[in-house]
Parts: C-alpha cells; sequence; structure tokens
C-alpha cells in the first residue's frame, strides 16, 4: 500500500466540477488580481475566524512581514518568538529590521512555553509573536498575562491553524493582527502562494490595504510607501471553494488523529501530540516523537514500506547560518534542539481512509517488534 504525505490530487478531483467553474470565469473576465473572488474571499474567511477584517496577500511570508512592517517596528526593536517554527516567522521581523529574540519550546505541545517568555522581554521589546504550531493554539491567557504587564503587543502566526480555536475563540482573535498562510499542504490551501492578515482594527486594516498595493487606494494615487504583496484571483477562486468544506475537513483530520493516538498507544518508544485543555487542534501535522535515536531508522523504514513522512523541523532556527549573526550556540535551547532529533510527522489529511492509518500504525508497530 502506497500511503502519500498529502493527498492534494484526490481533492482536486472531488472540487473539479466547481474550479472548474470559477477557473473560467476567472478567464473570461480577465481580472486577474485583487478583484471579486479576492473580495468575496477576504469578506467569507473574516466571518468564518469571527474578525471584522481579512486582506487577502500573495503568501503567509508576506503576510508576517507586513502585520509587523504596518505596525512601525524598525530596526533596534525586538520581538520574541518560538525558536522552533519555519523560518519564515522569524524573517518578518528581519525584515523590518529588527531582532527576533528566541523562547523554547514547551516539550508536549511543541508550541513556544509560556514560563520562558518573561525572561526574554527587555526594553527593547516591542511585540510577542505566538506559533499556533501544526495546528495547537498556543496559551493565549499567558500571552495576554505578559503583554499587559509589559504593555507589549500580541501579534499571531495562524498560518497552520486556520479555524483553530482557544477557549471557544478562533486564533487570530487575540492580537492587533494574525497571519495566515494558504500553502498548498495547509488546511486551506491554494494551488500556488497566498496568505493574509486577520485584524478587528479598522484604522490598521486601512494601512494595511494601502500598503499590500503599492500605498494605493485609488490606482496611481501613492499615499504612503508600501510594497506588491496583492492576492491573485485564481487564488482566491481556489480558497472560496475549498473554504466551505474547511470545518469538516478539520474535523475529520482529529478524527484521524484520534485514531492514531488509539492505534500507536503501545506502539513503542512514541510520544504522540496532545491537545491541551481548552485548545483545539486542528491537525495540519500530526507530530510524533520517536525516542531512543531511532527516528530516522524508523523514517527510512516507513518510506520501504510505501510511507511518506516529514520533519518539521529539523534544525531550529537558532542553528541556522542565516541566524548565526544573533550568536546563539548548540545547548541554548535544549527542548527545541531535543524534539529535532525526535520528531517525526505522519501523514494526514482529509481523503486519508482509515485503513491508510492502520496500515501506518502497524508499520510502526512492526517496526519496534524487529
Amino acid at each position: 500500500m502506497k500511503v502519500p504525505f498529502v493527498d492534494l490530487k484526490t481533492q482536486y478531483q472531488n472540487l473539479k466540477p466547481e474550479l472548474d467553474k470559477l477557473f473560467t470565469d476567472v478567464f473570461e473576465t480577465m481580472a486577474f488580481i485583487c478583484g471579486k473572488y479576492v473580495a468575496k474571499f477576504e469578506i467569507e474567511f473574516a466571518n468564518s475566524l469571527g474578525s471584522k477584517y481579512f486582506i487577502g496577500l500573495s503568501s503567509g511570508t508576506d503576510a508576517v512581514h507586513l502585520m509587523l512592517w504596518a505596525d512601525g517596528l524598525e530596526p533596534g526593536d525586538e520581538v520574541i518568538v518560538p525558536v522552533n517554527t519555519f523560518i519564515a516567522t522569524a524573517e518578518g521581523i528581519s525584515l523590518c529590521g529588527a531582532k527576533p529574540v528566541f523562547v523554547d519550546s514547551d516539550l508536549y505541545t511543541y508550541n513556544m512555553d509560556v514560563f520562558k517568555i518573561e525572561e526574554k522581554i527587555s526594553t527593547r521589546t516591542k511585540a510577542i509573536l505566538p506559533v499556533h504550531l501544526y495546528g495547537h493554539p498556543v496559551d493565549m491567557d499567558a500571552i495576554i498575562n505578559l503583554a499587559n504587564k509589559y504593555d507589549l503587543k500580541i501579534f499571531e502566526d495562524a498560518c497552520q491553524a486556520h479555524l483553530a480555536d482557544y477557549k471557544g475563540k478562533k486564533v487570530g482573535n487575540f492580537g492587533r493582527a494574525a497571519a495566515f498562510s494558504f500553502f498548498p499542504g495547509k488546511n486551506l490551501g491554494a494551488y500556488g502562494e497566498a496568505g493574509g492578515i486577520a485584524t478587528n482594527e479598522e484604522n490598521f486594516y486601512q494601512k494595511i490595504l494601502k500598503m499590500r498595493g503599492h500605498g494605493s487606494v485609488d490606482r496611481y494615487v501613492h499615499e504612503i510607501v508600501g510594497h506588491n504583496y496583492r492576492m491573485e484571483e485564481l487564488q482566491a477562486a481556489v480558497l472560496l471553494v475549498k473554504l466551505k468544506y474547511l470545518e469538516g475537513w478539520n474535523r475529520r483530520r482529529r478524527d484521524i488523529a484520534k485514531l492514531y493516538r488509539s492505534l500507536l498507544r503501545e506502539a513503542g518508544k512514541i510520544v504522540c501530540p496532545i491537545e491541551t485543555e481548552g485548545a483545539l487542534h486542528v491537525y495540519h501535522l500530526f507530530v510524533i516523537r520517536v525516542l531512543d535515536g531511532k527516528r530516522d531508522a524508523l523514517k527510512d523504514y516507513l518510506q520501504n514500506q510505501g510511507i511518506a513522512s516529514g520533519l518539521h523541523y529539523p534544525i531550529p532556527i537558532h542553528l541556522q547560518k542565516a541566524y548565526q549573526h544573533l550568536e546563539y550556540r548548540k545547548g541554548d535551547f535544549p527542548v527545541a534542539e531535543k524534539q529535532a532529533q525526535e520528531i517525526l510527522s505522519l501523514p494526514i489529511y482529509p481523503e486519508m481512509e482509515d485503513e491508510k492509518v492502520e496500515y501506518v500504525c502497524e508499520a510502526i508497530r512492526k517496526f519496534f517488534r524487529i
């Protein structure tokens, strides 16, 4: 049996009639950037989040950068961010000329360890940027308490957490703004690059709207310096079709995660991801920890059984060459470094049948019996 890591082809075949209808309309109208489908998607995605505003953009990376840039982040400023995340989170800070200040991981949720944030706060700290990693919401009560105590802003990286919620409130609504990614493999994925920013502040919304299109709302009238961060119509059309299925797809991901946990309970040296009280995990990824140095051997074994897997992320950001100028060293973030040697992402996607989950789990159990 072959088990892919994701199966976008099957998803496309299921949606093809709906997609083709909108694709045809886009090509007939010849409006390819920030047209009616982008505008409609912005409204519908904002509604799904319970946010007042959403701005469609060219990628999740651009969303992280733009919300910080629009806020006025500048050289000399610091932003607290998890060390265990995709590098784009830190890049958004660096592109503003500011400094990312890293925090170690929680061993069990993989998210930023909220108990290690306060020691990182300095007079230069402007904001905290939590990442709802793999689809599990961060402990936002703790983040909010610290932000209030030290008069800091909160920006969320919700690029992996579409419709996840924390204590009944959708992530993306806990700070000044939140970045979302619609990379093809995400729970809500485009057929190319796309992203966006959610906010509940009208003035901030208006500023981001201008900055995504060269500082302009009216063509050739530029009020501020901006950039080209506009969303394409074809991507918005894809996202509009998919959005109405997102809640159901997330439920299926949660069902698959539950099945994984049940079948891997006594598999061997495996630690499954947890879901903390008050957090609704949407399982963009199902990331296990493989103990006793057997991660790479298990990954190879699964590959030989026709099962794809992934590593998210094999090198913490502080050990990346791109950030060597910050002069962090191996051992500075022991939990994240430990996780990087143990993590393994198993296949999870809404179209995945139970028999494939069972096949993956039986292969893992067999590996530990050998």
